[in-house]
């Protein structure tokens, strides 16, 4: 059976059927193979795997995100990053990575934060002389900065499967979220530095960053609101997802009225063709992986790699390898809810920190995210600029991949950088 699934599986992977489609046509065909004709257990745990008050908080940040997409947010963030970090060398590409990262903080979702600042920062870039290439593929890695920083969907799936504290997950993704920023934003420096792309810094004036900052302070307020109601224990995360629906709302369409009130329709039902595609891969995955939990494969994989070492960074070594490559072929929210399942006893069995493995893998997925073939926020970024071809882009953004490689191994090898701001919190 398990050979059935498997191969069926990767069949309509290549023939370039949706993941979803894919998951639970493999999973239904292997269940054929077994002589179960009646398929309506298939459905019913779609419908269990999906039936979750946590997974609410899904829908709820992608409207949040939706909402400060389509409401300027992106372009007073912009302004604001400029107006700090303007005098420095390399200033636009900066910009992008530093608004890149204020985004994250509020959409929650890679291809969003792509799109709504590279749209803005790459055709500014490229007339100040950034090669064309160059000023979409540092959108498409600092978008990935978007699933890390919280609030994070890909965190919410990762704590719905293992129990860990999603306030937790969202504490642990701050600071390896800054520290892919960082890297990313020297990066820009050296590289601006190296080639002389862009004009000359323009010296920093501290009233024009002070009116910066008035006008995006209400976007910066959101990710305190969320993560500081959730940790205080003012509200759950699925509340605190309805707070950011309510609050981006509010600034959004009612103070900042850089959406009308008759586009949020509009947005809801992209927040809701979205969500539907989320769920159906979740409830097709979680069938997929109930058939190899039944076959016995987590505890086949735990006995395997236990028989090799017990060694944790060895073992999260491999881990990584694994992830790397699945990252190439499967998308961000499939992988989460096949692979997860897996490893994770292999995880506890071995003493890794949950939410340590929980950034280590999340974070790993999300860098397929700049893997051909799959590679969404690749072909994102191709469609910002005409200008630009896929080939050069791929070269282009694989120094910023293996810088963010670099992070991820940091993770792996110092647990202390995932989970030390959480100990910090607590008292500990």
């Amino acid at each position: 059976m398990l050979t059935v699934l498997i191969v069926s599986l990767f069949i309509l992977i290549l023939l370039n059927v949706p993941i979803g489609v894919c998951l639970g046509l493999a999973s239904a065909i292997a269940f054929a193979y077994l002589g179960q004709t009646d398929l309506m257990v298939v459905v019913q745990r779609m419908i269990r795997s999906i039936d979750s008050t946590t997974l609410l908080a899904i829908p709820l940040f992608i409207f949040a995100g939706k909402v400060m997409e389509r409401g300027g947010i992106s372009r007073r963030l912009v302004d604001l990053s400029y107006s700090a970090v303007g005098w420095i060398p390399g200033s636009l590409a900066i910009v992008t990575v530093l608004s890149c990262m204020f985004f994250a903080a509020l959409s929650g979702s890679a291809p969003a934060t792509v799109i709504a600042i590279g749209a803005v920062m790459a055709p500014m870039m490229i007339q100040d002389g950034y090669p064309a290439n160059f000023s979409v593929s540092i959108a498409a890695a600092a978008g990935c900065i978007g699933v890390i920083i919280p609030p994070s969907i890909p965190f919410v799936n990762y704590a719905v499967l293992t129990g860990v504290s999603i306030s937790d997950m969202f504490i642990a993704g701050i600071v390896p979220g800054l520290l892919m920023g960082l890297v990313l934003v020297l990066y820009c420096f050296f590289m601006a530095k190296k080639h002389k792309w862009g004009g000359a810094p323009r010296p920093f004036k501290f009233n024009e960053f002070l009116h910066a900052l008035k006008r995006s302070i209400l976007a910066l307020f959101m990710p305190l609101i969320i993560l500081g109601g959730i940790y205080a224990g003012f509200f759950t995360p699925t509340e605190a997802a309805a707070v950011a629906c309510v609050y981006g709302v509010l600034v959004a369409a009612l103070i900042y009225k850089d959406i009308p009130i008759r586009e949020l329709p509009r947005a809801a039902f992209e927040g809701g063709l979205t969500n539907a595609m989320i769920m159906l891969i979740i409830g097709t995955a979680a069938i997929f992986s109930w058939i190899l939990s039944t076959q016995q494969v987590p505890v086949l994989l735990t006995s395997f790699i236990m028989g090799i070492t017990d060694n944790p960074i060895i073992i999260l070594l491999l881990i990584n390898l694994i992830l790397l490559i699945n990252g190439c072929f499967m998308e961000l929210t499939a992988s989460t809810f096949i692979y997860i399942p897996i490893l994770f006893p292999l995880v506890q069995a071995a003493g890794i920190d949950p939410v340590q493995f929980g950034i280590v893998a999340v974070l790993n997925m999300t860098l397929g995210l700049l893997t051909p073939p799959l590679g969404v926020n690749l072909f994102i970024a191709k469609g910002i600029d005409p200008r630009t071809d896929f080939n050069g882009i791929c070269k282009t953004v694989m120094p910023m991949f293996l810088l963010l490689v670099f992070v991820l191994l940091l993770i792996t090898f110092i647990p202390h950088l995932s989970t030390g701001l959480i100990s910090l919190l607590a008292g500990k």
